[in-house]
């Protein structure tokens, strides 16, 4: 695939969650060794902020407020809910996570053809349009979806997600509208809950598929195949969007699931197989994959590796 490229910052690498915490400044500079030196041929852009009205795009003002009034300026990290912790550094670096979402979606709409990964932290598909939760600060799945329709026009985007957790922020902000999908597997039960597939959503735009603890790569993969990607392709998005959680990893300390480090790359690859096809639709190929869970080091950067092996070797 031509036009790829890699975004990030440094202040993910400022820990402003408490010691020994699993969303922790090692993850990122886990990747960052791994991917820096290689993949040349994507070139790396720094992460900006998030304007105010991109946030707008899956937070209320009131959330938002929230955010300012009590981490934005703190020195020490706040706890926003038990899980969730964040203060000056944390709030810039989920915002630049949020930014970086949105600037992931400018560099791909500038091309007919091209794929960008957002390499920050923390996550946000836990987060929701007026609550911090699950290592989540701010929505930047749902805040880039929005993002490509008011800033691009976009009629239509999907959202697919293979992390461990099921992303029920993303599923909030996603609920009432049906120019937006959401496509999600995922371990049930567990954090936070949500995922059944009863939840389809006010116009059937959201489809889950929960799976038991212990169940094996190869389950994810034909979940995906047989049942998640064809409805994605239903709906005929304009722009993917990759809600990237490696903790559904084997080795992975929060999860259950048991994907391989390989399994991470095929599953990307029926991805962009199932985005040609409804490239032939609404002819362009455009992908924008988000860094969300993923709490071993080592399997991370590796499946990392492995999901970014796959994009840039994609023959469109």
């Amino acid at each position: 695939m031509r036009n790829l490229s890699i975004i990030s910052h440094e202040i993910c690498l400022h820990q402003d969650t408490p010691k020994g915490h699993p969303e922790c400044a090692e993850r990122y500079e886990a990747i960052k060794n791994r991917i820096d030196g290689n993949y040349k041929n994507w070139s790396r852009i720094q992460a900006p902020l998030a304007t105010r009205e991109q946030l707008l795009g899956a937070h209320t003002k009131t959330f938002l407020d929230y955010i300012d009034e009590t981490a934005s300026a703190a020195l020490n990290p706040v706890g926003l809910d038990p899980d969730t912790w964040a203060g000056k550094s944390g709030i810039e670096a989920a915002s630049r996570a949020a930014g970086g979402a949105c600037l992931a979606v400018d560099k791909v709409m500038q091309k007919e053809e091209g794929a960008s990964f957002n390499a920050m932290r923390p996550p946000g598909h836990h987060a929701e349009p007026e609550k911090a939760m699950g290592f989540c600060v701010y929505s930047s799945a749902a805040v880039a979806a929005k993002h490509a329709q008011e800033q691009w026009g976009l009629e239509r985007v999907a959202v697919l997600d293979f992390d461990v957790h099921h992303g029920n922020g993303t599923q909030a902000c996603f609920w009432n509208d049906p120019s937006l999908f959401y496509a999600s597997s995922h371990q049930m039960p567990l954090f936070p809950g949500t995922g059944e597939k009863s939840e389809t959503g006010a116009d059937n735009n959201i489809v889950n598929l929960p799976f038991s603890q212990g169940a094996l790569g190869f389950d994810v993969l034909e979940g995906w195949k047989n049942y998640l990607l064809p409805s994605v392709l239903d709906f005929k998005p304009n722009l993917i969007i990759i809600s990237a959680g490696f903790d559904a990893h084997k080795a992975d300390p929060l999860g259950g699931l048991m994907m391989a480090t390989e399994d991470f790359g095929t599953l990307t690859g029926l991805i962009l197989e199932m985005a040609l096809r409804n490239a032939d639709i609404t002819g362009s190929l455009r992908i924008v994959s988000i860094l969300e869970g993923g709490y071993n080091l080592s399997a991370l950067a590796d499946s990392v590796a492995s999901h970014l092996d796959t994009i840039g070797s994609f023959d469109a």
